[in-house]
């Protein structure tokens, strides 16, 4: 059985007690320096304390994880750009990806484009890591014969919708991040019983999420009203995750055979929604046929 555990205190002190080359994955979101009120420390440093504040976190974190290991950092666009600097020449990590979050809500502009997305840097410790890509697959807008119909890498711009404030799992924290985005990071660069850092555990999704998907999590939180939010929440019952790619639900088009259709949709529950609600496409069925080895190579 894995474990969920929630440290109260400051990261950096908590950072610094966790064993060297110990952690498989580590999701970092860290306060964007934006002036957001997280209920006992406000988000408003200036800006040299903040980059400094950020190089003792994300080298700590360096220190943590394991040479296979994967750090995905979240950022607004003030600081994304420096966090980038940092990873990759000070600290000598490998760039691996910068993901962009897109949402369909937010703050609206009336002089200038509205902000639609947030960034992601995803860097890995050494050029051996754990990626999954068959956990993480989206379905294919076509079908194929030469498509690989169990699915397409869903790419560097991931679409889920931020978890509205009438929303049941909606907590009360003000940059709360949606399941089906974590759950992504976790299902590509980690494996059953691996170990998963968080050092600002926030709102909880990312124990949440690895609780469900068999993961061990550690996340740290200075604010004890969170603290104690976390743990009601782990404690609920689950019946899927609150968020999803909305690319997930789609069916290929062009896919008329019957038989080969039919197929399809009995193994799509599994293979793209076994962590959300059950979806109406179609009776579930993991004893059916699959396509010929051709259209499901995962090469």
């Amino acid at each position: 059985m894995t474990k969920q555990n929630i440290l109260l205190g400051d990261t950096l002190e908590h950072l610094a007690k966790i064993p060297s080359n110990s952690i498989n994955l580590i999701v970092a979101d860290p306060p964007y320096n934006l002036g957001k009120n997280y209920g006992n420390n406000h988000d408003n440093q200036e800006f040299d304390e903040y980059l400094d504040f950020s190089r003792h976190w994300l080298k700590e974190s360096v220190r943590v994880l394991k040479p296979t290991g994967t750090i995905y950092v979240f950022m607004g666009f003030r600081f994304i750009s420096y966090l980038y600097g940092l990873l990759e020449q000070e600290m000598g990590l490998l760039f691996n990806s910068w993901i962009v979050w897109h949402y369909t809500q937010g703050m609206g502009k009336t002089k200038g484009f509205s902000p639609r997305h947030d960034d992601i840097l995803m860097f890995t410790k050494s050029e051996k890591f754990t990626f999954n890509l068959d956990e993480v697959r989206v379905p294919q807008k076509y079908y194929r014969s030469r498509n690989n119909m169990r699915g397409a890498n869903p790419g560097d711009v991931w679409e889920f919708s931020h978890v509205h404030y009438c929303h049941e799992n909606r907590q009360a924290h003000p940059t709360q991040k949606p399941e089906g985005l974590i759950e992504r990071m976790v299902l590509a660069s980690s494996n059953i019983e691996d170990d998963v850092l968080d050092p600002f555990a926030g709102s909880g999704t990312t124990l949440r999420v690895c609780q469900q998907l068999g993961r061990n999590c550690l996340g740290i939180e200075i604010n004890p009203e969170y603290v104690e939010m976390i743990h009601a929440r782990l404690a609920l019952p689950f019946d899927g995750f609150d968020s999803i790619d909305p690319r997930m639900e789609r069916i290929p088009q062009n896919l008329t055979d019957p038989q080969v259709r039919d197929v399809y949709l009995s193994n799509h529950q599994q293979w793209f929604l076994k962590n959300h609600a059950p979806s109406s496409l179609s009776e579930n069925s993991t004893n059916l046929p699959l396509y010929t080895q051709k259209s499901l190579d995962l090469s």
